[in-house]
């Protein structure tokens, strides 16, 4: 305590006006003393960054020259010869690495060309385009080329240079150009040098050995430390470092690896590891996936590489810090504190990879962070729909932690599959055979834990998260998932979309009514601003206003006016209902609105009624929406039912309002899976201009093409007839 008075006395006269200026920056209530930790913190950074600058224009290497700077060695290994250092690390058995990359161990994984699995095909058809075209998958965009001579400072996809160099503190990334600064980030995340590396595993190929040390050598050449986009943040060095060191593991036997390149690359790990910590992206006010990132690439270079004299000191903050941020970052029932399922995945990979990682090097973590990592992957279980995706609620860019295979966004289900094997539970149990993940993360003993786990768990039930505000209301192959989320981040969140009160729906095989996803961030600031937009969810919207305060101008600030709250959740095995309002709508010009919306499913019937109650005063523009998901045909009929139709298997949902003939409108929308991946798809649009209060209420019925036509279009007549509404007979 005396350290903090010491601080507030010091701080608090020089500093108040930046105080003051971070307090306004923020939305919800910040106390006194977080406003002048992160006032302090903020000129430390000011000041260190000054003299960072300083040395670095010193030594002249803003110009791009590259340098020959050695690694910091611990005593023991600096008092080695370059030979014996490379002897060292050739024959080396600990530290341990990730089990399936232990390839002496993992024999299985070496087949003659005759025996090649088609995993393994596609593999090497993966390595060979790295290696003779410089291709590789990047993100939403499908496989680019990056020419002959890689510039790993022009983003791909817009063609433009982020070059001349300076100093990262001065890098601009978002220029509003049509660049986009995370295209740039994911090509020097590196992750095609695991590709190489487990092409090389398999055949021990010298190709790919050689290709990797030039990319790397290349790579180096134009990105001395401190210099340009690509230090700018500290989670992206953070996850190079990650995918450096798993090709590392992979390539450190080969006759490729010389003295000099060994050199090379531990200069690279020790300058990553030191660029980390001194530009941890951490406040006082609110910490998110980027700090997580910084401190477990701190843990992983810390754990991997102890031949470094930082490397303890970074294991044991790494590990301290990865705890505390997953009581803080984690909430209770196991979901990510961003409302963002997209950041769910990516939080939950760098924990689980990051405890695998310290269990194979007998670092211990207490049974309460192990039981928390277990209710992570219960979220996961829960949220997936019937065909194994997930719904892209929030922000999603897609991002991965050691991509052993490239995944789309939206799947998830690997990671179940990896947590299946490590928690001996069949119910994560995600397909007959384990996906390359569990091979390579676990080894030959988690493949076998894998198919060792009983294939008839039972199949997962309608489920609430209160603290995430995700409500999954499901029964066989019927799914609905309700989203309650606010702005993530305890109201000061980034990642968080104007969703309040949305669904999305999932039936007969089909999806039918989805969350539009993120498709991009800088690259287009009105895009951005689209697919977080009210409009462009399964919501209602009033006056054309938005729930939560967002502007074009700055894509990853997002106000906290709805703040919604669940007012009820039942379920048993008929009937699931819950209720819910978001108060986003408290000041408009005509009269302040909450909305309030029940939600209840008929497990035996299969359908589901929406109750939508707008309650305030004044005459209002009301739109109440529903986003098509992509691929569908919309059709309207005479009473303004609207059926949502998959062409190819015959499957529909109708849309029925109960209390009104008016036909909706179809909006055009986009759907994005991928991060700069968009599709075309349609809204639904009932629209009205009523005085509040207004009550309406939607029956969603799933017709499936085998079941009884007939017999479902009569109990959507009857229950428009009956006008069964919510607030009736759910306990009766």
């Amino acid at each position: 305590m005396k350290d903090e008075e010491a601080v507030r006395r010091k701080f608090i006269p020089s500093l108040s006006s930046l105080t003051l200026k971070i307090r306004r920056a923020l939305r919800g209530e910040v106390s006194i003393r977080s406003a002048v930790l992160e006032a302090a913190r903020r000129g430390r950074v000011v000041l260190q960054q000054r003299r960072e600058r300083a040395a670095l224009s010193r030594s002249s290497r803003v110009t791009g020259e590259q340098t020959t700077a050695a690694a910091h060695l611990a005593p023991q290994f600096a008092r080695m010869s370059p030979t014996e250092l490379l002897s060292h690390f050739r024959a080396r058995t600990s530290p341990k690495f990730l089990a399936g990359f232990d390839v002496e161990a993992n024999v299985d994984r070496r087949p003659s060309q005759q025996s090649r699995t088609e995993q393994t095909a596609h593999l090497l058809e993966q390595a060979d385009r790295i290696v003779n075209a410089h291709r590789w998958p990047l993100m939403g965009y499908g496989e680019r080329e990056f020419g002959a001579e890689i510039d790993w400072l022009r983003e791909p996809v817009s063609g433009s240079s982020f070059a001349p160099l300076v100093y990262y503190g001065d890098a601009v990334t978002a220029r509003g150009d049509g660049s986009d600064v995370r295209v740039l980030w994911e090509l020097n995340r590196l992750a095609h040098f695991v590709t190489l590396g487990r092409a090389y595993a398999v055949t021990n190929d010298g190709r790919y050995a050689a290709e990797l040390f030039a990319q790397h050598e290349s790579w180096r050449a134009q990105n001395p430390v401190g210099c340009g986009p690509n230090w700018n943040c500290a989670m992206e060095v953070a996850l190079r470092s990650i995918n450096l060191l798993a090709a590392f593991e992979l390539f450190r036997g080969a006759p490729e690896l010389s003295e000099a390149r060994l050199q090379t690359l531990l200069a690279t790990f020790d300058e990553h590891g030191r660029h980390i910590r001194r530009n941890l992206e951490f406040s006082y006010i609110a910490t998110s996936n980027h700090y997580l990132s910084d401190v477990a690439g701190l843990l992983w270079l810390g754990i991997c590489l102890p031949e470094l004299e930082a490397a303890r000191g970074w294991r044991d903050f790494g590990l301290r810090e990865l705890l505390r941020e997953m009581d803080k970052q984690v909430l209770a029932d196991g979901a990510d504190g961003e409302s963002s399922i997209g950041y769910h995945r990516f939080v939950l990979e760098l924990l689980l990879y990051s405890f695998i990682l310290c269990r194979a090097n007998g670092i211990e973590i207490e049974n309460r962070y192990w039981q928390k990592l277990r209710a992570m992957l219960e979220y996961v279980r829960a949220y997936l729909r019937p065909d194994g995706r997930a719904p892209l609620v929030g922000d999603t860019d897609g991002g991965q932690v050691l991509p052993i295979v490239r995944r789309a966004a939206d799947e998830h289900a690997y990671v179940l599959a990896i947590g299946a094997a490590v928690f001996n539970e069949p119910g994560f149990k995600t397909s007959l055979a384990a996906p390359e993940e569990v091979r390579w993360i676990l080894g030959r003993a988690g493949v076998e834990a894998y198919a060792e786990l009983s294939n008839d768990a039972p199949h997962p039930s309608s489920a609430a998260f209160a603290d995430a505000g995700t409500y999954v209301m499901r029964e066989g192959d019927s799914y609905l998932l309700f989203n309650a989320s606010d702005a993530g981040l305890n109201g000061r969140g980034s990642h968080g979309h104007n969703d309040a009160l949305s669904v999305e729906v999932f039936g007969c095989g089909t999806l039918f009514l989805s969350d539009p996803g993120t498709y991009v961030y800088s690259a287009d600031l009105h895009q951005r601003h689209l697919f977080r937009s009210t409009a462009f969810h399964s919501t209602v919207e009033v006056d054309g206003a938005e729930q939560n305060t967002t502007l074009e101008s700055t894509p990853f600030v997002i106000g906290d006016e709805a703040r919604p709250r669940v007012l009820r959740w039942a379920s048993d095995a008929e009937r699931d209902l819950v209720i819910a309002e978001h108060r986003g709508y408290q000041n408009l010009a005509a009269g302040e609105v909450t909305h309030r919306r029940a939600c209840l499913f008929d497990k035996r019937e299969r359908y589901w009624i929406i109750d939508d109650a707008l309650l305030g005063a004044g005459t209002h523009d009301f739109r109440f929406r529903f986003h098509g998901a992509p691929g569908l045909e919309i059709n309207v009929w005479p009473d303004a039912t609207t059926e949502l139709c998959d062409m190819m298997t015959g499957a529909r949902l109708l849309v029925a309002p109960v209390d009104f003939d008016e036909p909706p409108t179809l909006e055009p929308r986009a759907t994005s899976r991928d991060y700069g991946a968009k599709h075309q798809s349609q809204t639904v649009c009932w629209t009205m201009r009523a005085h509040a209060p207004l009550v309406a209420a939607w029956i969603l019925l799933p017709i499936c093409a085998n079941d009884d036509e007939g017999k479902r279009l009569h109990l959507l007549a009857y229950l428009k007839d009956r006008r069964r509404m919510i607030d009736t007979g759910f306990d009766s």
